[in-house]
């Protein structure tokens, strides 16, 4: 396995978040991370980036313990993250935000170079002397995409994916990551258009009041939709 996370508990200084936490990402796989509002994902997602301690629990790429390390450490190892809230560099362009975080995978590989990222993302070619801020929403997390496909990771962690985007934008960002998922990108991602989300993941958990309260296919949760409507508030 990839990506392990079991029984995770943590939170922010005397603040829990985190109680029992478990999720697996494979190699190749998609899982998405879901649960409303408030309930451990975010937490989740930044404690396996190291920039939250936990409290119990394990974090392991690969097999070996990555729980509680430096975040640029962990980076170096294959992870990549796209932000809640896009934080893509304000006062560099485009093309200078992408050559920011551009550097090979951990096996040499620079499938994602700024120019690759440009025939991903057309709109951002258009854009490439423009500075992060003058970007709108959509643009810049196209950026923030680009800027951590460009570091050839061998997870790439998306939080909320496409959260207050238009419709077309939305379309545009999910029909990138069909074209990632076609090339074997692992991803863990957290969306909150779950029918969008379940044509592209393989697995899912779902996570209440930070616990894992389940985990299985797709085609799972589909199939049981009182699962979703129970935990999501949301029909599938």
């Amino acid at each position: 396995m990839m990506l392990s996370v079991e029984s995770l508990a943590g939170g922010y200084g005397s603040t829990q978040v985190l109680y029992d936490v478990s999720l697996h990402v494979g190699e190749g796989e998609i899982v998405g991370l879901l649960g409303r509002n408030g309930m451990g994902k975010t937490t989740t997602i930044t404690t396996v980036f190291g920039l939250l301690t936990p409290v119990s629990g394990s974090i392991s790429l690969d097999g070996g313990d990555i729980a509680g390390i430096r975040p640029f450490r962990i980076a170096r190892r294959g992870l990549s993250l796209v932000p809640e809230g896009r934080q893509v560099f304000p006062l560099l362009t485009v093309e200078q935000n992408l050559e920011a975080t551009a550097r090979p995978s951990v096996t040499g590989d620079r499938r994602w170079t700024p120019a690759a990222i440009f025939e991903l993302f057309p709109q951002l070619a258009e854009r490439k002397t423009h500075l992060g801020a003058q970007l709108s929403g959509g643009e810049q997390q196209m950026l923030a995409i680009g800027r951590a496909l460009v570091m050839n990771p061998r997870l790439l962690v998306l939080d909320e994916a496409t959260e207050g985007l238009a419709p077309t934008v939305r379309a545009a960002i999910f029909e990138v990551l069909r074209i990632l998922k076609a090339e074997g990108q692992s991803i863990l991602i957290v969306d909150a258009y779950l029918r969008q989300l379940l044509t592209l993941t393989d697995h899912n958990v779902i996570v209440e009041k930070g616990r894992t309260v389940w985990s299985g296919t797709t085609s799972d949760l589909v199939a049981s939709p009182g699962i979703a409507d129970r935990y999501l508030g949301v029909g599938v």
